[in-house]
């Protein structure tokens, strides 16, 4: 450093003594002025007050001193030179360690030293290794607009060096380090055209254990995937009551995705006749055909309708296998959309969605009418279970429950929203296991009850979830 003292004792130092010695002057000079002394006449405790002033500006204008004492005293160039001296050290060093793994089937440690924050410099960041000139070239092209970023994968036929690519050029485009973002050890391949477009590396989320869970007489172990500190372990703690208790009981009470597209008439009289169209039972058949003609697993439940003026919206719900089925229903709903223009010619198609679904937004309509797998789910947990486990009796759960839970919320206007934190139980089961964390919103739609039984001894608590959009396989499952 370019001060002897660390940089808070020179801070502390100089700061009180540039307003002293400026306090002291202008005491001096007011002096001077009313005894009618020349200013330019100085005292030698003048003198150095002044020396000292200048010398207390020079280092705050460097705003704290060190990076404008520094350019001062030290040229530019040689502290980059210092820094690649450090780091050329600490490649030696690793060259030279040659001492044997731990363990035969451990890898190699990598073994860096520790970086100040913030040493990354415009135009100076540290690139990505690239595999050939030719690489260097591709990334140069995008840079210049001459390659779309979006047209790598399909361009070099390797989806790896396709992410590398573009992060290296984004690091370029923007002046920005993206050395914090993974990039190796993840199979590119695998999200090609299904799971995300144009990735530049991927995020890393600790996934924990909770479990195991008792539900309809088999074990299960629930994988969470979290930041949240705690939340694991107290959803543990929750299994572990309910498997000493007896375990809990699950029943599906409907499963079927919905989407709902939007239509147009040029009356509102015609709209209503679509309306009664779609809702005869004579012509379900038909439109059942229509539908499920898109898909192997599809087949077609029901046709709500709702008008406002002259646009219809028409909720179709289907079955969808295994899959959570968005796209399923939609390819659905689209063959049926085509023919309905057959038979209505003048219905102008606004959109295959009209949000009367409803998709990734809390709305009555799923908590009424469901959406995906609706589900209700009980045990019944022994009061010294209540006590050892959950620390607390029953009559306080029962009363909390009521409380937070059911009046709490219904002050608050809750839709759906009825429980302690379902969202991130469901937030951590659904990352962890490939889903759509943004359907999130409607799948976490939860009523809490909670009451005491058998003579208010033990305690009965149930979670009705109308509307959880899951599948077992399409989307993220396969990662």
């Amino acid at each position: 450093d370019a001060l002897p003292l660390p940089l808070y004792l020179a801070n502390t130092v100089v700061l009180p003594l540039f307003f002293s010695v400026v306090y002291y002057l202008l005491l001096q000079w007011r002096e001077k002025i009313r005894n009618s002394t020349p200013l330019h006449i100085l005292s030698f405790s003048e003198i150095s007050a002044l020396i000292i002033f200048f010398a207390s500006f020079i280092y705050l204008l460097g705003f704290i001193g060190i990076g404008f004492v520094q350019s001062l005293i030290f040229p530019r160039s040689e502290i980059l030179d210092d820094e690649e001296i450090i780091e050329d050290l600490d490649q030696l060093m690793l060259n030279e360690d040659t001492r044997a793994a731990p363990c035969a089937a451990a890898p190699p440690p990598m073994i860096t030293s520790p970086k100040p924050e913030n040493k990354i410099i415009e135009n100076q960041l540290p690139p990505t290794q690239l595999s050939s000139e030719e690489d260097e070239e591709m990334v140069k092209s995008v840079v210049e607009g001459k390659i779309p970023s979006y047209a790598l994968e399909s361009k070099l036929g390797d989806c790896g060096r396709a992410a590398a690519i573009r992060r290296e050029a984004l690091q370029r485009i923007t002046g920005k380090s993206l050395a914090g973002l993974p990039l190796e050890g993840f199979n590119y391949d695998a999200i090609l055209g299904q799971c995300c477009e144009m990735p530049v590396g991927y995020v890393q989320i600790p996934v924990g254990i909770a479990g195991p869970l008792l539900l309809n007489g088999a074990e299960y172990s629930v994988p969470m995937a979290t930041t949240e500190g705690c939340l694991i372990a107290s959803t543990n703690r929750g299994c572990k009551a309910i498997y000493v208790s007896g375990g809990a009981t699950c029943t599906v009470l409907r499963d079927g995705m919905t989407r709902a597209p939007v239509v147009r008439f040029a009356t509102a009289r015609r709209a209503a006749e679509l309306k009664f169209f779609l809702e005869d039972p004579l012509n379900f058949e038909t439109l059942s055909h229509v539908f499920n003609s898109s898909s192997r697993f599809g087949r077609l439940q029901t046709i709500k309708c709702a008008i406002a003026g002259k646009n219809l919206y028409m909720r179709f719900t289907c079955s969808t296998g295994d899959a959570m089925g968005m796209n399923m229903v939609s390819k659905g709903v689209q063959n049926v959309m085509d023919f309905l223009t057959k038979e209505f010619p003048d219905m102008d198609v606004i959109g295959i969605s009209g949000n009367y679904c409803s998709d990734k937004k809390p709305a009555a309509v799923n908590w009424i009418e469901g959406r995906g797998k609706s589900v209700v789910c009980e045990a019944v947990i022994k009061e010294e279970i209540v006590k050892k486990v959950l620390k607390t009796d029953v009559a306080s759960l029962v009363e909390l429950n009521m409380l937070k839970n059911l009046t709490g919320s219904a002050m608050a206007g809750a839709l759906g929203g009825f429980n302690a934190h379902a969202s991130n139980i469901v937030s951590a089961v659904f990352i962890a296991t490939g889903q759509d964390p943004a359907q999130n919103v409607e799948s976490s739609s939860c009523i809490t009850m909670v009451e005491a039984v058998n003579d208010g001894k033990d305690l009965h608590i149930s979670v009705t979830m109308p509307s959880i959009e899951v599948g077992t396989v399409g989307g993220g499952t396969q990662l």
